[in-house]
């Protein structure tokens, strides 16, 4: 038991050898800090001589300023996808709204279509030919036809007539 104290208390001494940085010391030890690049060993030295610290302790600093780095530049990209996400999920919602009034909207002009046409409209005669005068009109299939109507009492309706129901 005895072997196990001694060595517990030179562990318990080393520890109170490695002091806190000093806030000059670690200003020195940010503005060398590169996170891209891991601290290579003459550089470790260097610190260490410069600071009066052990060079383990440069070490452990620089891995744990690494290893906070890493977490708050995670955090910095969180947050910028989730602004992203907010934004895309804003306009996911205005498009919704935007269709959801788009098809009331075709609702109503099917609704006035079908009025239109069971009314008492003057019969028309409507006939499709490649060629001739008429109206062009593209066909479900993209072939232009020509096409020809006329009403049977020369009656037209007015183009007022057709939105305002």
């Amino acid at each position: 038991m005895s072997l196990f104290s001694s060595q517990n208390q030179k562990h318990l001494s080393l520890k109170h050898k490695q002091k806190r940085l000093t806030q000059d010391q670690v200003g020195l030890l940010e503005a060398s800090f590169n996170p891209n690049n891991k601290l290579n060993p003459e550089h470790k030295h260097r610190l260490a001589c410069q600071l009066g610290v052990p060079p383990r302790q440069i070490a452990i600093w620089y891995q744990n300023k690494r290893a906070r780095w890493k977490s708050q530049s995670l955090e910095l990209d969180y947050g910028a996808v989730q602004l992203r996400l907010e934004t895309a999920l804003a306009e996911k919602r205005r498009l919704e709204r935007d269709v959801q009034r788009l098809r009331e909207e075709l609702e109503k002009s099917q609704e006035m279509l079908n009025a239109l046409n069971q009314a008492v409209l003057p019969p028309a005669v409507c006939s499709l030919s490649n060629s001739g005068g008429g109206g062009r009109m593209i066909s479900s299939s993209g072939l232009q036809n020509d096409v020809k109507c006329s009403w049977v009492n020369d009656e037209a309706l007015r183009l007022e007539e057709l939105y305002l129901q």
